[in-house]
């Protein structure tokens, strides 16, 4: 696994309309661990986001722009589908 550090004056700035995603525990991780192929495991990107400082704005901001791919805010993709499926 590579991690490629971001200087902290670009981690400061809006991301997407997203400022807090500057706090988000995942911002130095690597990717493929949020974003796995079919059937790999998300328990461990699901345990870092329930640590986040954000875990709620970035959660909010998912089912919000109903993110398709990855994990979010400690919610997997399928357990996206399934909140916004009962909130219909």
């Amino acid at each position: 696994m590579t991690t490629t550090l971001v200087p902290i004056e670009s981690m400061l700035l809006e991301v997407d309309g997203r400022h807090w995603a500057a706090y988000a525990s995942c911002r130095e991780m690597n990717p493929d661990l949020f974003f796995p192929e079919p059937g790999e495991a998300t328990d461990e990107a699901v345990r870092i986001c329930r640590g986040c400082p954000v875990l709620e704005e970035c959660r909010d901001w998912a089912l919000g722009t109903r993110v398709k791919y990855g994990v979010w805010g400690a919610m997997t993709e399928r357990d996206r589908r399934r909140v916004l499926r009962r909130s219909a």
